[in-house]
């Protein structure tokens, strides 16, 4: 590969054919291909390139994958320049995806290109959650392939994503996740599992700050923390303490329900709880009311932050804690129902795995273009080839 003056990168194949330096192609043409160079008929950047448009346009398995670039030929031997007059079989993606690519190195340069072409800030917030590729559940069993990811739900870019071993759980693997990325400015949120002593330490230590939700995996915290806030409202028969209360509320329409959320906050029990570097404690009030059958419910749950009052009022905690379920509705829920994640059936090596990062790639690409329906754009991209393809040759 050269480079030229004006920033480009060339290729040579039949006749030069030209991508940008860090657009999507370059970061896939440095990755390491597993597979013995003799038999080789597609590089392994330009097989992906073609695995990764057909995903855009609503190919999920390999065989519609490899129909779909069957059926556009003339036009990607064109605009790719390529040597061979043929197209992958639906063999041949399924034995790339699962042996000539390693998982974790094509996350790496997805990652590292999402990041270089994030416009504008990067959210602050970093959720971090599990997902099992329900495909890899062997028949009668109930465990597979289980994955950790560290997500910024704004920008839709997965920062790191670890394989939970078989007797691990995520509490084991969360350490692996939030050690390989940069946690300065980052806001760590996970849900109850997460409330550990030892993860605190790793988010403070690295340069972050934490919201945990505090169930009963930690029953004496939470039974601390809502006798806590029993007290101050005058519940109990103890004095009411210095009331440091701050309250923020919302109130949301929709989807055939009317949705109230209460966030109550206070720093009181700061170095009485001996949590590592907590600052508040915090309750959530939730009351839903479906519409259709005036049916209604309420929850309560609680948490505790690093973060001090100055940093995050009642206010913004509430934004955070919500933002946390970004990584449930705008990474697994696009995943699971419209790139069909749980329905992939790969089985051949580490394919499953290698399509799971490709899912995190194709929703960090669309999310990119200012696009938040994946479907429409799954089809525009099936209907205007090129625009897809440009999105993986430009920067």
């Amino acid at each position: 590969m050269q480079h030229t003056t004006t920033g480009l990168a060339l290729v040579q194949k039949a006749e030069p054919f030209i991508f940008e330096v860090d657009s999507l192609f370059y970061h896939l043409d440095g990755l390491t291909d597993r597979r013995k160079p003799k038999g080789v008929r597609y590089p392994l950047a330009v097989a992906l390139c073609f695995v990764i448009l057909a995903k855009l346009a609503g190919e999920d398995e390999p065989e519609g994958i490899a129909h779909w670039v069957w059926l556009r030929k003339q036009l990607l031997i064109e605009a790719l320049k390529l040597k061979r007059p043929t197209t992958p079989h639906p063999t041949t993606f399924s034995r790339i995806l699962g042996q000539a690519v390693d998982n974790e190195e094509l996350q790496q340069a997805v990652t590292q290109f999402l990041l270089s072409t994030a416009q504008g800030g990067l959210a602050v917030e970093m959720p971090i959650d599990g997902k099992t590729l329900r495909g890899t559940i062997p028949a009668g069993q109930t465990q597979g392939v289980h994955r950790l990811a560290a997500y910024l739900p704004q920008q839709g870019i997965v920062l790191m994503q670890v394989e939970v071993e078989g007797k691990e759980n995520e509490i084991v693997a969360a350490p692996r996740v939030l050690k390989s990325v940069d946690l300065h400015g980052k806001i760590v949120t996970g849900d109850a599992m997460f409330a550990q002593r030892d993860l605190s330490e790793v988010v403070v230590e690295g340069g972050g700050e934490y919201v945990w939700t505090v169930k009963d995996n930690q029953p004496s915290l939470r039974a601390e923390i809502e006798a806590a806030f029993a007290i101050e409202e005058g519940q109990t028969a103890l004095p009411v303490m210095k009331n440091d209360f701050e309250c923020a509320a919302t109130i949301e329409k929709g989807h055939g329900r009317i949705e109230a959320r209460r966030l109550t906050v206070s720093s009181q029990m700061k170095g009485y709880l001996q949590w590592p570097h907590m600052e508040q404690v915090f309750r959530i009030e939730r009351e839903v009311e479906e519409l259709s059958t005036g049916h209604q419910r309420r929850e309560v749950s609680y948490g505790i932050t690093s973060l001090k009052r100055k940093e995050a009022s009642a206010a913004r905690l509430l934004e955070i804690v919500r933002a946390h379920w970004g990584i449930e509705n705008g990474l697994h829920y696009r995943k699971d129902k419209t790139l069909g994640e749980d329905a992939c059936r790969l089985k051949r090596g580490k394919a499953a795995q290698v399509m799971a990062v490709i899912n995190n790639l194709i929703v960090g690409l669309v999310l990119r273009q200012g696009i938040r329906n994946l479907a429409w754009a799954r089809r525009r991209y099936s209907a205007y080839p090129l625009e897809a393809l440009n999105l993986v040759l430009r920067r």
